[in-house]
């Protein structure tokens, strides 16, 4: 399990290098200089990606923690991490592009976020009472 959570902590690392890319340059292309959700994308992947998988390893190092119920957790939580992303997404192209959203379309990108917030959330805690169990 360790190499996995390195292999996930990798992959989050380079995934949040191109959306950080994608960021300058798409708001640049478009002559877009202010405030949008498209730079959450670049430091969501950082931290709740490369930093918490990175985390995860060290625990796993320490405590022994994986079980076969872990990679269902993960899932879940990986899923709502991009599900999240995928909502910044949304958000960030309609404020660069200065789309006029109807009330209900912008209530569905908030809810994608949120969606995706909720099911990062409750695996991270229960990720932490797994972990909190086997320390002892």
């Amino acid at each position: 399990m360790v190499k996995r959570y390195a292999n996930l902590a990798l992959a989050y690392a380079v995934t949040a290098m191109v959306f950080g890319v994608f960021y300058r340059e798409f708001t640049k292309f478009s002559h877009f200089s202010g405030q949008t959700n498209l730079s959450l994308i670049h430091t969501h992947y950082f931290l709740l990606g490369m930093f918490f998988f990175l985390a995860l390893m060290l625990a796993e190092k320490v405590f022994s923690f994986s079980e076969k119920s872990i990679g269902k957790l993960l899932a879940i939580y990986q899923a709502g991490l991009n599900i999240t992303s995928l909502g910044f997404l949304l958000r960030g192209l309609t404020q660069v592009w200065g789309t006029e959203l109807t009330s209900g379309m912008d209530a569905s990108i908030s809810g994608i976020a949120g969606i995706g917030h909720s099911l990062t959330g409750i695996c991270m805690i229960l990720l932490l009472l797994k972990i909190r169990k086997k320390a002892g």
